[in-house]
C-alpha cells in the first residue's frame, strides 16, 4: 500500500492544497524539491501526456511512487488557451501576474467569458509502471477583468466560481478544494486508491 509518495511539483499553492488532501489520510507527501529533483519538461500538447511525464521523471529520480498533475484554465472565446500552456501563457519565467495580464488582454472586448479549469491526476506506484491511476476533475466559471481575492494562486483571482459567485483567491481554502478541479481529481484519485488497496487486502 502506498504511504509515502513524491509531489512531482514545485508550486508551493499545489503542495498545500495536496498535504490538506492527502495527509488526513495518512499519505506522507514530499515535494521533489526535498529531494534535490528538477522539474521535468512539459512539451506535450495534452495535459495527460504532461502529468505522466512529470510523475516517470519523479519517480525515477526518488524511487519512490510519485504523484503528478497538469492543469491549466481552458477559455471557450480562446479556443481552449491558454490549457497546456496555462502557467507559461505570457513567456518565460513563469509568472502568474504576467500571465493574468496577458488572460485579460486577449478577452478585452470579448463578452463570452465563459472557462474551466481542467485537472488531471496521475500516480505511478514506480517509474515503469504500465497502469497508472488516473483521475480528472473539471471546474466551470467565468473569467472577470478585475481581480478579487487574496488567497489561490494561478488565475485564481480572475477566475470566478459559476456557483458561489466568488474567486477562487476569495474562497476559503476547504470549500475550494470541494469545488476545484484539482479537489475534484483527488477524489476521485483516492476513491480509486480505496477500491485498489480493497483488493491488495482481499488477496
Amino acid at each position: 500500500m502506498i504511504k509515502r509518495l513524491v509531489l512531482a511539483s514545485g508550486n508551493a499553492g499545489k503542495l498545500r492544497e495536496f498535504r490538506r488532501l492527502l495527509e488526513p489520510l495518512g499519505f506522507d507527501v514530499v515535494p521533489q524539491a526535498e529531494l534535490g529533483i528538477g522539474e521535468a519538461d512539459e512539451p506535450h500538447m495534452t495535459f495527460i501526456e504532461n502529468a505522466l511525464a512529470k510523475a516517470r521523471h519523479a519517480s525515477a529520480q526518488s524511487g519512490l511512487p510519485a504523484l503528478a498533475d497538469d492543469s491549466g484554465i481552458c477559455v471557450d472565446a480562446l479556443g481552449g488557451a491558454p490549457g497546456v500552456q496555462s502557467a507559461r501563457y505570457a513567456g518565460e519565467p513563469k509568472s502568474d501576474a504576467r500571465n493574468n495580464a496577458a488572460l485579460v488582454t486577449a478577452l478585452r472586448g470579448v463578452r463570452d467569458r465563459r472557462a474551466h479549469y481542467y485537472c488531471v491526476l496521475v500516480l505511478l506506484r514506480h517509474p515503469h509502471d504500465a497502469q497508472p491511476i488516473l483521475a480528472e476533475g473539471v471546474w466551470h466559471g467565468t473569467v472577470i477583468d478585475v481581480p478579487r481575492g487574496s488567497g489561490g494562486f494561478g488565475y485564481d483571482a480572475h477566475f470566478e466560481d459559476r456557483e458561489t459567485r466568488m474567486t477562487g483567491a476569495e474562497l476559503p481554502l476547504a470549500r475550494k478544494n470541494e469545488l476545484s478541479h484539482r479537489g475534484r481529481a483527488m477524489r476521485a484519485l483516492i476513491a480509486r486508491l480505496d477500491d485498489e488497496q480493497r483488493h491488495e487486502c482481499a488477496r
